[in-house]
C-alpha cells in the first residue's frame, strides 16, 4: 500500500485536551494540526510513482538474472496494491465531486 497515506495524515495527541487548551489560552475552534491536504496528496502520488518504478526496476534485475523469483514477485504485487489504491482514491475523489455537481444550489 502506499506509504505516505499513514505517514502524513495527522496524529491524534493523547492526554487532556481542556488541559492543555486551558494553559496555552487556546479555543479548540480555528486551530488545525497536519498537512495541507494537496501537499498529502501529493506525497502519496509521488510514493505510488516511487513504488511502481522500484517494481519496474526489480522486474529488469529479475529479467537480467540479478534478482530472485521471489523478490519479483514481491516487487510487482506490491505495485499491483499501490495502483489499485490510487485507482480507489481516484474513484473516490470522481464520486464525490459528481456528488458536489448534483448538489441544488
Amino acid at each position: 500500500m502506499i506509504p505516505a497515506i499513514g505517514a502524513s495524515l495527522p496524529r491524534l495527541q493523547t492526554g487532556n485536551v481542556e488541559t492543555g487548551l486551558a494553559a496555552s489560552g487556546a479555543s479548540p475552534v480555528g486551530k488545525t494540526a497536519g498537512a495541507d491536504f494537496s501537499v498529502v496528496l501529493s506525497k502519496i502520488a509521488q510514493d505510488a510513482v516511487t513504488t511502481v518504478q522500484s517494481a519496474e526496476a526489480v522486474s529488469i534485475k529479475g529479467i537480467n538474472g540479478g534478482a530472485t523469483t521471489q523478490a519479483v514477485v514481491e516487487a510487482v504485487m506490491e505495485a499491483e496494491r499501490t495502483l489499485q489504491t490510487a485507482v480507489s482514491i481516484r474513484d473516490k475523489a470522481v464520486s464525490a465531486y459528481m456528488e458536489l455537481s448534483r448538489m441544488a444550489i
